[in-house]
Order: C-alpha cells, then sequence, then structure tokens
C-alpha cells in the first residue's frame, strides 16, 4: 500500500468541505510530475489532508475511493483526477514548520518540493506523521 498527501487551499476546498461532502473529486491538478502520482494511486490507499495557504498543516486523513479517470475540467483531456472519501480529522494538527524542523523529514517531498500538490508519503514517514498528528490511520 502507498501513501500520499494531498494539498488544498482551504478557501478552495476546506476539511469541513471535505467532511460535509464526504466524497469528492479531486480535480484541478495541472503538473505533470503531480497528475503521475494520481495515476499511481490505488483504491484504499490513505492520504493526508493538506491546508496549504496560510495554514500549511496536516488536518485529516481521506482514502482514495476511485482511481485515475478523465477531468472534465482540462479542455485538452490531458489530465485526470481521482475520488477520496473521507475517514478522519488528525488529532493534532500538524504545521510545516514541525515537519521541517524534523531531520527524519530532509528528504520528503513535501520539504523539497513544496509547490508540488500531490506527494508521495514513505512507510517512514507516514508512521512519523501518524505520531506526530496523534492518529491512527
Amino acid at each position: 500500500m502507498a501513501y500520499w498527501l494531498l494539498k488544498t487551499e482551504p478557501e478552495t476546498w476546506s476539511w469541513d468541505d471535505q467532511v460535509k461532502n464526504g466524497r469528492t473529486h479531486w480535480e484541478g491538478v495541472r503538473n505533470f510530475q503531480a497528475a503521475s502520482n494520481l495515476k499511481a494511486m490505488r483504491v484504499g490507499e490513505r492520504c493526508w489532508f493538506y491546508h496549504s495557504g496560510g495554514e500549511r498543516a496536516i488536518v485529516g486523513v481521506v482514502a482514495v475511493a476511485r482511481t485515475y479517470y478523465p477531468d472534465p475540467s482540462d479542455p485538452r483531456g490531458r489530465f485526470g483526477m481521482v475520488d477520496v472519501t473521507t475517514l478522519t480529522p488528525v488529532g493534532r494538527r500538524v504545521t510545516l514548520a514541525e515537519i521541517k524542523a524534523d531531520p527524519a523529514f530532509a528528504d520528503f517531498a513535501l520539504v523539497r518540493q513544496a509547490r508540488l500538490s500531490v506527494i508521495p508519503v514513505a512507510d517512514a514517514h507516514w508512521q512519523r506523521l501518524c505520531r506526530m498528528t496523534d492518529t491512527q490511520a
């Protein structure tokens, strides 16, 4: 099983929106590397739900509910999307500053490629983030 981190601007789609809706399309990704990550996702894989912008923190956990398929908002038909379903809020929000301050995350794409919106999470990073967020995900 692979793990992921999905970044969203809370003004556009927040954790509260995700909880209210329960399931959503993760669309609008227009970066080829992020799109490649979406293509690699499998049903049931877990993802950290991350608020970017001013908050910059992990706020919840979602799971992939439908694998990659065409994104109708892409007029050229080059990009796709996945569906995710709400699992749980984190016990404690963990900020990007906390992650950057931890040497265990030196090779984490969230630190190395800050602008990437769909990020793979290594098993060791997932487990450490579970402890930091006080979340059993």
